[in-house]
């Protein structure tokens, strides 16, 4: 806790800005603004963070020079090194005047800034400010980025078949297909960017989502590479208040009609705010969600068939007539109250971080359908060592999905599962009490911040 009586710094919190990165540094900020800390967002404009839902922090916009959304993986790398370059003056420009007014204070503003948006450290250095880092991502997933340099040397990557599933020497239990970048066409890209990351410069901690229990040897492996303190202080949206950090508009009317479900009865459907199916595999997915006989709650994106909008143009005609009442499909749902109701006894995702931690944290089993990046990361981590899932491999067809589902939620090997997740579930609610291993590193963390 911050000491009664004296002052809180002001903290400076950096997100990049893609939904399942705004989403945990804003409920960081709602964590640290709760022990008395003063928050400032200073984000880019493009995918900027609803402010109206934190009226407790002040938002700072920094011009990006960002037109358009990028094509997601592909256009990635050019963007992030795009938007790192075109930020970094406005925020040197922000700081030194908010340096200037606070000139006359004792303690100057400490910067938390996203990994990827690094263009934060070089500014906090030139400033001579301190500096912390938020891992968004999985501790096993960053770790087997900074593995590629490795692989590289050792002639394992690029692979000569990128799906191969023989298991890549010192990354158990990932294979070949599991990488997060398993086409390579931008290695030397790729490398450049891992380079960048792997220097921490003068930033004095890192933060993690995650909890000691799921990532224990995955941490220690972190803390030997980067001997500065590790605060790993997740899962974070269950400890933070339920402001929404969601860009779309949320439609919570699928709360009401999961109430009219019995228990664990209903398959959850979401993808997450950037990954795209083609008209085909959409309807598939449609027809396997339908023959499965389950009640299902479908997030489609107006964007999900490659910016294709309305959605319902995309959708079988007889569709809707053929599910009824058994099938509810919205936008965008208010993930986390979806999770946490209890007639949710699965989760078909693609297991960004976010997903996946909450899906945890609420004891909900998952179908892994990773897309690309840390998915694939994830996917095999609840697969193989958490044990909490499957993945659904191969062309999406509508018997294999069909069959997906049911194997999830009406039989023994999903209920399984579903038993496996209700314990981590009830070890992720020991850490965040008083006394749990996350309680107790989020102390720490103010006590950094504190004496940094």
């Amino acid at each position: 806790m911050a000491k009664q009586g004296r002052r809180c710094r002001n903290l400076v919190l950096v997100p990049c800005p893609f939904q399942g990165h705004i989403n945990p540094m804003l409920q960081l900020g709602t964590l640290l603004h709760s022990r008395g800390f003063p928050i400032t967002i200073a984000h880019a404009q493009f995918n900027s963070p609803q402010t109206s839902n934190h009226p407790e922090f002040f938002f700072q916009s920094l011009p990006d020079g960002i037109s358009s959304k990028p094509d997601m993986p592909r256009e990635f790398l050019v963007f992030l090194s795009s938007l790192n370059f075109n930020c970094r003056a406005p925020f040197q420009e922000f700081l030194s005047q908010m340096i200037e007014i606070q000139k006359q204070q004792d303690q100057q503003p400490c910067i938390i800034y996203d990994a990827l948006m690094y263009f934060a450290e070089t500014v906090a250095s030139h400033l001579k400010l301190p500096s912390i880092i938020l891992q968004t991502g999985s501790v096993a997933s960053i770790l087997t980025y900074f593995a590629y340099p490795r692989l590289r040397g050792e002639g394992y990557i690029p692979p000569q078949d990128c799906d191969s599933t023989e298991l890549v020497p010192g990354l158990h239990p990932l294979r070949f297909k599991d990488l997060p970048s398993n086409t390579f066409d931008d290695l030397d890209d790729t490398l450049q960017l891992i380079d960048t990351l792997s220097n921490i410069g003068s930033s004095s901690a890192i933060i993690w989502n995650t909890v000691d229990y799921l990532e224990q040897s995955s941490l220690v492996q972190y803390q030997q590479k980067f001997r500065v303190p590790n605060f790993s202080i997740g899962p974070m949206n269950k400890i933070a208040s339920a402001s929404s950090s969601s860009l779309p508009e949320e439609d919570s009317s699928c709360i009401s009609w999961l109430d009219k479900r019995g228990p664990n009865s209903v398959i959850y459907v979401s993808f997450g705010s950037i990954a795209s199916v083609d008209a085909k595999a959409l309807t598939e997915m449609a027809w396997g969600l339908a023959n499965s006989k389950q009640p299902f709650l479908w997030v489609l994106r107006p964007d999900t068939v490659h910016g294709a909008e309305p959605i319902d143009w995309w959708l079988p005609e007889d569709f809707r007539e053929t599910v009824g009442e058994r099938g509810c499909i919205v936008n965008w749902a208010p993930q986390q109250e979806v999770l946490a109701h209890g007639a949710v006894g699965g989760f078909w995702s693609h297991c960004g971080w976010n997903s996946t931690i909450e899906s945890i944290s609420e004891g909900v089993p998952m179908i892994c359908r990773p897309c690309f990046g840390d998915q694939k990361v994830n996917t095999r981590y609840i697969g193989h060592i958490w044990r909490t899932g499957f993945e659904l491999e191969n062309d999406l067809e509508r018997g294999k999905i069909e069959r997906a589902i049911k194997r999830l939620m009406v039989e023994k090997e999903g209920e399984e599962m579903r038993q496996k997740a209700a314990e981590l579930k009830e070890k992720t609610e020991i850490s965040i009490k008083k006394g749990g291993s996350s309680y107790n590193s989020l102390n720490k963390l103010v006590e950094h911040i504190m004496s940094v």
